[in-house]
């Protein structure tokens, strides 16, 4: 991929062009059975979940087909939604729309009860000004969760690089979890996907645990702390982020 492709990331245009060409289904990261353990910690099958960044994955077919029952998906190409939605006319547990992750003005405040984000503040992250954009995402996300909701990120960014961004929004406690990369399950080192690792706030306990460069997806469950909470917690936070 080159960098001037990986700068689009954030664009339409470049995910409407590449669903023209991919009809998929193509799964980032991981796929669901991987990860199902992990999310049956943290997720409930009758809870309201977002899948950000859908493309044409089919992770919440198998969400549904495990026994989740409200699954929505959003993603910012109007060809692939439409494509999932043809796809799916027949599966009610499964709803797809078009929406940018950084305006999702059109759901209510505190109306999900999960989000899980395979790669899209990945995706944010490689564009212009990133840290701009991942902010209006996160601050996204946490208004549409619901207090003690929870945003689950699978990720390629180490704490180095991703835990800062979380912890100085102040919207939630974070977990860390790891499981192998998919193309390197051959690896001799494994760990426990449901035990969270312990996490400081800085990465040397990471660094010290899984080595230089470790060949792992980086899972990071956060959990939003009620309002009432994070003011008495943080008394300078500005109310209006909790609205």
């Amino acid at each position: 991929m080159t960098g001037a492709a990986s700068q689009a990331y954030g664009e339409a245009w470049y995910w409407d062009e590449r669903y023209r060409k991919e009809s998929g289904p193509f799964d980032w990261y991981q796929k669901y059975p991987a990860l199902a353990p992990l999310l049956r910690l943290y997720v409930r099958p009758h809870q309201r979940l977002l899948l950000v960044g859908c493309g044409n994955s089919v992770f919440g077919e198998n969400m549904v087909q495990d026994g989740y029952q409200d699954v929505v998906n959003i993603d910012i190409s109007s060809v692939v939604i439409e494509q999932m939605k043809k796809k799916y006319h027949d599966k009610p547990q499964l709803k797809y729309t078009k929406m940018d992750v950084r305006n999702m003005s059109d759901f209510e405040s505190g109306s999900f009860d999960a989000v899980i984000d395979k790669g899209t503040l990945d995706s944010i992250m490689c564009g212009q000004n990133s840290q701009e954009h991942a902010a209006k995402m996160l601050g996204e996300v946490n208004r549409i969760l619901n207090d003690k909701g929870v945003y689950i990120m699978i990720t390629y960014g180490d704490p180095s690089y991703r835990l800062n961004l979380l912890k100085d929004l102040q919207f939630w406690t974070v977990k860390l979890h790891v499981i192998a990369d998919r193309w390197e399950r051959s690896s001799k080192k494994t760990w426990d996907l449901t035990e969270p690792l312990p996490l400081q706030d800085d990465s040397t306990s990471i660094i010290n645990l899984l080595g230089p460069k470790p060949d792992v997806h980086y899972i990071y469950v956060c959990i939003k702390v009620n309002r009432r909470q994070a003011c008495h917690n943080h008394p300078n936070l500005l109310p209006e982020l909790f609205i």
